[in-house]
């Protein structure tokens, strides 16, 4: 039997533990192979295509157990073989120092450069940029969602998978790492030398903004993590106190984190309603509801863009669907696949896409993103321009919530 603590990713929120047992094997599998088919059941029991993208999973399996695996790196390399026969590069292995790397981020505190990084569908073996993380030398450097990354130190990442990347950009505090980026319409690429630093996933920036006569509240969230929810819902609650008319909630370049944390913030705003619907292999429907009452129920305005994804997909969703807010910006990034991550018995983790997602409205946004209700071109913004005069979707966004607090009945 495997013990799986299995936790939804749109990063990672704990939802339990699941056992997975499988009948006895003919002959005893030894301990390389028996981590093997460790992987292969749980991708079995637990993947959204029961078609396992039109392989033959039973043939896979015994293939995979057919090699010769002298070493642990030899059965990684098998089981990333394995798991490449789906072609989703959101289903992944995750040895043991990256699955650790990942349960820190979730934590609120990494050491590296701050960038989300997907392997690019347009341009197969590339890696593409989702966001920067407030305040990380990505950030600072000026390197912006959709941006190509061609090579890390010096090593293409055609050749190098998600979370191999993802390890090239950890390191020492202090210490350097150079990418080469290819940004835009650009056809020359240039180098970019990034100093790795502790980033400290702080994920609320609150300010009250005076517009006029009118004081409205500047809420930007830069991930879901554990801190989340209860952050925002501190900051609410002090511009409440300071007679705020409305809300800005700046979700642009959030590249998304905990489930759980994306429920719970919408419950912030909504009364009542579906959050979100997901949809396991089988097609059936579970959903998240609001419980009610909400914090407030000032005018809100949710500011979004392409490196707006996953968890803050389905916040701005469930926003948007239920009319409770005007979302201003540009299209996001489209990601409505959830994973579940499973611990392995080696130490190491397992990322396994398990469902989709909807939104209120059953809208499938994967691949599509959701479209703001009112379309402002995003333009590359520096740490002190965001939320300025000279950032066009923040001056949108002040634009509708003034309409929108004169309609609620505040003169």
């Amino acid at each position: 039997m495997i013990k799986a603590l299995l936790r939804l990713l749109v990063l990672g929120v704990w939802i339990g533990s699941m056992a997975l047992a499988g009948s006895a094997p003919a002959l005893a599998l030894n301990e390389e192979q028996a981590l093997v088919a460790e992987v292969w059941r749980i991708v079995n029991r637990a993947y959204v295509d029961e078609s396992f993208n039109h392989h033959n999973w039973w043939f896979v399996r015994q293939r995979m157990l057919d090699r010769p695996l002298a070493s642990r790196s030899e059965t990684y390399q098998a089981i990333e073989d394995m798991l490449a026969n789906l072609e989703d590069p959101y289903t992944r292995l995750l040895p043991p120092d990256q699955y650790q790397s990942l349960q820190t981020s979730t934590s609120g505190e990494l050491t590296g450069v701050g960038l989300q990084i997907t392997k690019d569908e347009e341009k197969p073996g590339w890696l593409r940029v989702i966001a920067p993380i407030h305040g990380s030398p990505a950030e600072a450097a000026g390197i912006q969602p959709k941006d190509i990354v061609l090579t890390i130190d010096g090593v293409a990442t055609t050749e190098l998978s998600l979370d191999e990347a993802a390890a090239r950009m950890r390191g020492q505090r202090g210490t350097n790492v150079t990418l080469e980026l290819r940004q835009g319409d650009e056809t020359t690429p240039h180098q970019v030398s990034l100093t790795r630093d502790v980033i400290t996933l702080n994920p609320v920036y609150a300010d009250v903004k005076t517009v006029g006569d009118r004081p409205l509240g500047y809420l930007r969230l830069s991930q879901f993590n554990g801190n989340a929810a209860d952050s925002l819902a501190q900051a609410i609650r002090d511009q409440a106190a300071q007679g705020v008319e409305g809300y800005i909630l700046d979700l642009r370049n959030n590249p998304g984190g905990l489930l759980q944390a994306g429920i719970e913030i919408a419950r912030l705003w909504l009364p009542h309603g579906t959050i979100v619907y997901t949809v396991n292999r089988q097609g059936i429907l579970d959903s998240f509801e609001a419980l009610g009452p909400a914090i407030t129920d000032a005018p809100l305005v949710v500011l979004v863009n392409e490196g707006t994804a996953s968890a803050s997909e389905i916040l701005a969703g469930a926003l948007q669907d239920n009319g409770r807010a005007t979302l201003v910006g540009s299209t996001t990034f489209g990601k409505g696949l959830i994973q579940s991550l499973f611990d392995l018995s080696d130490g190491s983790g397992l990322a396994v896409t398990v469902a989709r997602y909807e939104t209120p409205a059953h809208h499938n946004i994967n691949r599509l993103g959701i479209t703001p209700d009112r379309l402002v071109s995003s333009q590359p913004l520096s740490r002190d321009t965001v939320a300025t005069e000279a950032d066009p979707q923040y001056q949108a966004a002040l634009e509708v919530l003034g309409q929108a607090t004169v309609i609620a009945g505040i003169p």
